[in-house]
């Protein structure tokens, strides 16, 4: 395991494409919402994403307990919060944002777990970004949305633990451990759905899909699940967790520009300030030893 804080030209733009696929998942989901009920649709991803792969991809060199639990902290319990907060009125763009939360889970996480601390730059770049977070939990108002920034803080802390199990299985495929885990999610997913949706509500869903849910499906399990999450999982191997999470800070940002362009989400000044202040903290985090060095050459200067 690498301890690297500094990404390569090729590694910094695999982690932008994973970016940018995972913040234009979120237009996918609002979609396919619309006819599958939450519980549902994550079944349907989690199905699809394992099958017929598992036949195909090798189950990843570690124990069953750390496999079950990155499926279940990584899948079930992360998509299956944020797919009903977004059900229970949290929009997509600001649901994209409220899930960066994960970063400082994931920083807080990686030292109890790896000893990973993070420098005191990268704490304060978290820290500005926690401003933009700030300012998107000081506009939530009504029952149902405030139910959504919970459900989706808590899918935040999941993904964080998720970042966890990815670190300790160290898979040497990391598309293989996401179809795996995947497979974990499935069941848990398809007895919550048949509990809280029923069968009827299953059946009808089904029955009546159209094709723009069918490729909002498709676009979640393929790209988002197998790309997004095969990259994410190389990149999380590959170095620090503190150098790599946060970049998932830009993922709202693409879904504030890409809600507002597809869905016509509403872009108001005030989510445009706190996706200034997000950007400015992932800035702040990967840019560290030049603003060292600037400081250094104005501490020996003065």
């Amino acid at each position: 395991m690498s301890t690297s804080t500094n990404l390569t030209t090729k590694h910094l733009l695999l982690a932008l494409l994973t970016v940018f696929i995972w913040g234009t998942n979120f237009i996918a989901i609002y979609i396919g919402l619309k006819e599958f009920p939450p519980f549902l649709l994550c079944a349907a991803r989690f199905g699809l994403a394992a099958f017929p792969w598992i036949f195909i991809l090798p189950r990843p060199k570690a124990s069953f307990k750390l496999i079950l639990g990155f499926g279940v902290f990584n899948f079930a319990m992360q998509f299956g919060l944020m797919f009903t907060g977004i059900h229970l009125g949290l929009s997509p763009g600001l649901s994209s944002l409220v899930l960066q939360v994960q970063v400082f889970f994931s920083m807080a996480l990686a030292y109890m777990f790896f000893r990973e601390k993070p420098s005191l730059f990268k704490i304060i770049g978290s820290l500005i970004s926690f401003i933009g977070i700030g300012i998107v939990a000081s506009h939530i108002n009504g029952s149902a949305t405030l139910i959504g920034l919970i459900l989706t803080l808590f899918a935040a802390l999941s993904w964080a633990f998720g970042n966890i199990y990815t670190k300790k299985i160290n898979s040497d495929s990391p598309l293989s451990l996401v179809v795996w885990g995947n497979l974990v999610a499935f069941p848990f997913m398809m007895i919550l759905s048949f509990i809280f949706e029923g069968p009827t509500v299953i059946i009808d869903s089904v029955q009546n899909v159209s094709w723009p849910t069918i490729a909002a499906v498709f676009y979640i399990v393929y790209l988002s699940t197998h790309l997004g999450y095969g990259l994410w999982g190389y990149l999380i191997k590959t170095y620090s967790t503190s150098a790599v999470v946060p970049f998932t800070l830009l993922v709202p940002v693409v879904g504030f520009i890409t809600s507002a362009l597809v869905l016509n989400e509403e872009l108001t000044s005030w989510k445009i300030i706190a996706s200034l202040f997000i950007m400015g903290g992932l800035v702040f985090n990967l840019f560290e030893k030049s603003i060292r060095k600037i400081l250094n050459k104005i501490t020996r200067k003065g």
